[in-house]
C-alpha cells in the first residue's frame, strides 16, 4: 500500500490493491474502520479500541464529516466493506459478488463458493454473506456518530420511569440477541407498554452496548436497569411461571397460549406474588425446542400462516400491548402537561357541536340562496333536495364554528368577498 496525496490534514489518500482508500492521517486506519469503531461503543471506547485513545476532537469531528458528507465522492476513494465500494465496481447482485471472488469460504470450509476474481473471503454462513455482501452505509453511521460527538446521546435527559414495582411486570427475557438495535428497539417496545424488567441471555455483541441505548430512543431506564445472564437457567431462576414465544409447532406436550391467554394467566399469577416471564428467542430461528422445554407454557401470536417470522422487537410489542390493554393504565396517546387524555369518539376540546337554532340558520341561508341562483329546476323536486340536503348536513355533526365557516362559504360564492360582495348586494 502506498501513500498518494493528502486531501486534508485529517485524511490520506491511498492506493490499495488497485482502490483509493481514505485514510486516517498518520495512522495507517481507513476511515470506515474508525466510524465502526466510534459506532459500535461509546467514543471514548471505540477511540481506545483502534488505538486513538489520543486523536483530538476536533480532528474526529472533521474526519467523521469527510465520511458523513460523502466527500470521498469527489477524491473517488472508497472504503474496504462500505456499501459505496460495491457500487463504483458496478456490482448488483450476490451472484456478480461471488464472481468478483477466488473463493469464498463458508463456515468451517465445507461449502466453498469459487468465482473468477483473485482476492479470498471468509463468511460463517450463507445467510450472514446474503445480508452483508453489498457492504455497509459507512457514511449514515458516520451522521450518527457525529451527532453523538457534537450533542451527546440522542434523548440522553429522557430518564423515564418504571409502572410498577419489582415483580409487578413479568419480565422480558431474550436468549442470546444477536443485534444490539434490536435490543434498543425491545426496550422502546417495552417502555411503551409498561414492561420494566429486560433481561438478556448471552447477547451477542456484549453488554451494556451503546448501540442499544440509542435504538431505545429514550427508554433509557429499561436499558440501564436491564441486566446480562450467562445461561437461560441464570436468567429465570427467580421466576415461578414462564411462557416462551414460538411461531412454529414443537413436540412438546404444553399449553398453547394467545397472547391474551398468556397475559391473563400472569395476571392471575402475579395477584398471588409469583414472578413471571416471558422468553423471547434469536432473530434468526427464534428458541429451540431443548429451551423451550423450561416454560410452563407456550405462547403463539396469531399471524398470516404463510408468513409467521416476526421481528423480535415486533413479537415484544404484541405482548406488550396485550399486557397494557387489560392494565387499567393505558392513554390514548402521550398526555404531557399541556395535553390531557382523550377517549375514543368525536373529541371536540374547546368547541361545541352547534344547536338546531345555529342549523336551521345555516338550512335557511343556503336554501334561500340556491333558490335566488335558480338551483332548484324543476321546482317540484325542491322538497325532495332540501330534505336530502338537511340529512347530509345533519349527518356532519356541525360545531358552532364550522357552520359559520359554512355560511361564510355560500355568502362568498354567492355575492363574492369584500368590495366584490358589496356592488352585488
Amino acid at each position: 500500500m502506498t501513500a498518494v496525496t493528502a486531501t486534508a490534514r485529517d485524511i490520506d489518500l491511498a492506493q490499495e490493491q488497485g482502490e483509493r482508500v481514505p485514510m486516517v492521517a498518520g495512522r495507517a486506519m481507513p476511515v470506515a474502520r474508525l466510524v465502526h469503531a466510534c459506532h459500535e461503543k461509546i467514543i471514548d471506547e471505540g477511540l481506545a479500541a483502534v488505538g486513538a485513545a489520543d486523536m483530538d476532537r476536533a480532528a474526529l469531528d472533521r474526519i467523521l464529516a469527510y465520511c458523513a458528507e460523502l466527500r470521498c465522492e469527489a477524491d473517488r476513494a472508497t472504503c474496504p466493506g462500505c456499501k459505496r465500494r460495491t457500487e463504483a465496481r458496478g456490482i448488483a447482485t450476490l451472484e456478480a459478488f461471488i464472481a468478483r471472488h477466488k473463493e469464498i469460504v463458508v463456515g468451517d470450509g465445507a461449502v466453498r463458493l469459487t468465482g473468477q476474481g483473485t482476492e479470498t473471503l471468509a463468511t460463517p454462513d450463507l445467510a450472514v454473506l446474503e445480508k452483508t455482501w453489498s457492504g455497509e452505509n459507512y457514511w449514515f453511521w458516520a451522521r450518527r456518530v457525529l451527532r453523538k460527538l457534537r450533542h451527546g446521546i440522542r434523548r440522553a435527559h429522557i430518564q423515564g420511569e418504571a409502572l410498577g414495582g419489582p415483580g409487578e411486570t413479568p419480565s422480558v427475557v431474550l436468549v442470546e440477541p444477536q443485534l444490539a438495535d434490536n435490543i434498543g428497539m425491545v426496550a422502546r417496545a417495552m417502555a411503551n407498554f409498561g414492561l420494566d424488567d429486560l433481561r438478556l441471555v448471552a447477547p451477542r455483541d456484549g453488554w451494556p452496548n451503546e448501540k442499544a441505548r440509542i435504538a431505545a430512543s429514550g427508554a433509557n431506564y429499561i436499558i440501564d436497569d436491564s441486566a446480562a445472564y450467562p445461561t437461560l437457567e441464570a436468567s429465570i431462576g427467580d421466576l415461578t411461571y414462564v411462557i416462551a414465544t414460538t411461531a412454529r409447532q414443537r413436540p412438546l406436550k404444553k399449553p398453547v397460549l394467545t397472547p391474551e391467554d398468556a397475559v391473563a394467566a400472569i395476571r392471575q399469577r402475579i395477584s398471588l406474588g409469583q414472578r413471571c416471564g416471558i422468553l423471547f428467542g434469536r432473530e434468526r430461528n427464534g428458541l429451540e425446542t431443548g429451551e423451550l422445554a423450561n416454560a410452563d407454557a407456550l405462547v403463539m401470536i396469531p399471524v398470516n400462516s404463510r408468513f409467521a417470522s416476526l421481528n423480535l422487537a415486533q413479537a415484544v410489542l404484541l405482548l406488550g400491548y396485550a399486557w397494557m390493554r387489560e392494565s387499567g393504565n393505558a392513554s390514548l396517546g402521550r398526555v404531557t402537561t399541556y395535553e390531557s387524555p382523550v377517549s375514543t369518539g368525536l373529541n371536540l376540546g374547546t368547541e361545541r357541536l352547534a344547536d338546531k337554532q345555529e342549523l336551521f340558520g345555516l338550512f335557511d341561508h343556503l336554501e334561500s340562496e340556491l333558490d335566488r341562483l335558480g338551483f332548484f329546476n324543476p321546482l317540484e323536486k325542491r322538497p325532495s333536495v332540501v330534505q336530502n340536503l338537511r340529512t347530509m348536513l345533519t349527518r356532519m355533526a356541525l360545531t358552532q364554528q364550522e357552520v359559520r365557516t359554512l355560511r361564510g362559504i355560500v355568502a362568498t360564492l354567492s355575492h363574492g368577498k369584500g368590495t366584490g360582495r358589496k356592488s352585488s348586494t
